[in-house]
């Protein structure tokens, strides 16, 4: 699995932005630093993990100041740092290819936008809930490692309250109406979710709503993606849409601004947060009276 991304392309744009303002092509610098132009390419991409040795000389070239240049190297130390998402392992494939890449991303990201359809938030997922959707979903793994996609979920739902080193994570979430009626495993699974969805509007940095089955589609609303936004102002924000074969990521100022308006216009078309969480009880309460019943 990858280790952390942000460092690696704080660097990459600072080395783009060098270049451009040195005035020399990729093959010029490559050719008076004697490494490879493919190097340089992925360095200026972010790609791979940066060599001390090729960052230092670039800073050389450059003739960059002292201050930039120790930043430059701590987000070469921190970008080779081994990320604590890559202790957990299974099988890449379905659902789960590009996961690595996602949470690297929601690892250092300062606000989580999500759309999710039919099932609730990755990071407001019951276990239970978690096991019967790869159960439902991905019937072709084994025991341990849903056993370990279940660890991975429960720490990255960490994220949320006062992880070390770095403040909790905002998630703001629009939700479709389906989720509160697609049985993940069996109702008493649904029940138990949705007691805790309803006890995550407690929270601070948690805000949650619902799209209702009775508004219009707005764009987008047919494929769940999240949007990660970075305190950074170095940071660009990135989309990551999921699909049954795993993660596709945007990143270009284009489709950020799209994303962006997309995401807003599903908020104007969701129910209030006190109106969602209405609903919520309201569908509790339903489930409540089916398991009375005689």
């Amino acid at each position: 699995m990858t280790g952390p991304i942000v460092p690696r392309r704080r660097l990459a744009e600072e080395l783009k932005r060098l270049r451009g303002q040195d005035g020399r092509s990729l093959e010029e610098i490559a050719q008076s630093l004697l490494i490879s132009t493919s190097k340089l390419s992925r360095l200026e991409n972010g790609q791979g993990s940066p060599q001390a040795r090729d960052v230092r000389d670039l800073i050389r070239a450059y003739g960059v100041d002292e201050a930039l240049g120790s930043r430059m190297m701590r987000w070469v130390t921190q970008a080779r740092r081994q990320g604590w998402w890559s202790d957990y392992e299974f099988t890449p494939g379905g659902f789960t290819s590009g996961l690595d890449v996602h949470v690297a991303y929601e690892s250092e990201a300062s606000v989580e936008r999500a759309y999710t359809m039919p099932f609730f938030p990755a990071l407001l997922q019951t276990e239970a809930y978690v096991r019967a959707l790869y159960r439902s979903l991905e019937p072709w793994r084994g025991n341990d490692e849903v056993d370990e996609l279940i660890r991975l979920r429960k720490r990255r739902q960490e994220l949320l309250g006062t992880p070390e080193g770095r403040p909790p994570l905002d998630l703001v979430v629009v939700c479709h109406e389906s989720a509160l009626r697609q049985v993940v495993g069996d109702k008493q699974i649904l029940h138990d979710q949705l007691r805790a969805i309803d006890a995550a509007f407690d929270r601070d940095n948690v805000e949650l709503r619902i799209l209702p089955f009775d508004t219009s589609p707005p764009f987008t609303s047919t494929c769940m993606y999240t949007y990660f936004e970075f305190a950074d102002s170095l940071d660009r924000d990135v989309v990551h849409i999921e699909t049954h074969a795993g993660y596709r990521l945007l990143e270009t100022t284009e489709s950020l601004q799209q994303y962006r308006r997309y995401f807003d216009e599903l908020l104007r078309r969701s129910l209030s947060v006190r109106k969602s969480r209405d609903l919520i009880r309201s569908r509790i309460r339903e489930l409540d009276r089916i398991s009375e019943a005689p």
